[in-house]
């Protein structure tokens, strides 16, 4: 199933908003979860793989020759995928703004939807396993609390890393994007005036 993945808020806190962006406006339901879990937001292309094959975030993308690594991988999943399955992750092969030395895969996956509703993450660190695929950096599993995130903040290294993705660690449903998973943001993440799209292709380093 092909589908645009939905839009990730800003915390409040995020100072890398810009005015186009969309900032949470309501906490409680990470607040009130039994455990969130906090993932390294990487510097890549939001992807999709699907049974049919492979896109990025807006299904309708046009050709770039940085994606073609993904084709070639995204044909040894697809196939293995039921007809309501998607896997999310964030492809790497490009550097965009930060500049990657040692990944295990320029393919991170960060969620796994079946039909409209994002799976728990140890379902789907499951099946991220099954499929032979890595996962993006685990930063932090527990319970939110604002000192639990200033505390993520402060150790945020500018230089490497984009910011943060905290989400509920049980399932929820698309729909509930804009309460139950939100993203901190470096301030000026975006370092070059050119779109890495229309720059010289600088592959990221595999480990």
């Amino acid at each position: 199933m092909s589908k645009k993945y939905g839009r990730t808020f800003h915390l409040p806190i995020s100072p890398g908003a810009t005015a186009d962006d969309k900032i949470m406006s309501d906490l409680s339901v990470l607040r009130d979860a039994p455990e969130v879990l906090v993932t390294e937001k990487m510097a890549g292309e939001n992807t999709t793989i699907f049974a049919g094959g492979c896109h990025p975030r807006s299904p309708d993308a046009r050709y770039h020759p940085s994606r073609d690594w993904l084709k070639a991988f995204a044909a040894g999943v697809s196939p293995r995928l039921g007809e309501d399955e998607r896997i999310l992750g964030e492809y790497l092969f490009a550097r965009h703004s930060i500049g990657y030395q040692a990944l295990p895969s320029y393919f991170l996956g960060f969620a796994w939807i079946l039909g409209d509703e994002i799976q728990g993450w140890d379902e789907t660190q499951s099946r991220f396993d099954e499929l032979g695929l890595n996962s993006v950096p685990v930063l932090f599993r527990g319970r939110f609390s604002d000192l639990v995130i200033e505390e993520l903040v402060s150790q945020v290294d500018v230089s490497t890393q984009e910011g943060f993705v905290v989400r509920t660690v049980q399932a929820f449903s698309e729909a509930q994007m804009p309460v139950a998973v939100g993203k901190y943001v470096r301030a000026n993440h975006v370092q070059s005036e050119t779109h890495w799209m229309k720059a010289e292709i600088v592959r990221n380093g595999l480990a």
